[in-house]
């Protein structure tokens, strides 16, 4: 059986879609990177005017954040408060 995926569909005699893969590193909104910190969005986008939260990847019009990137903002207050 011969199948051909165009548009991400699948076409043939399978009976199910391909599978996609999902990121390692999903990119996050303003709101749900705010949400993980416990911030509001204006909160968290004071924290990246000043440095707090790294800028946001842009694409196109859209501005994400690797979720990974974020998670690192969290370790890095969680070690400052230690250290103090």
């Amino acid at each position: 059986m011969q199948t051909t995926f165009v548009d991400s569909h699948a076409t043939g005699n399978m009976g199910c879609a391909p599978k996609r893969a999902v990121p390692t590193d999903p990119l996050l909104r303003d709101r749900e990177a705010a949400t993980i910190l416990g911030a509001s969005v204006s909160t968290f986008w004071r924290r990246v005017q000043d440095g707090t939260i790294p800028r946001p990847l842009k694409i196109g019009g859209m501005s994400r954040w690797k979720q990974s990137e974020i998670q690192a903002v969290i370790e890095t207050a969680a070690a400052n408060r230690e250290a103090a």
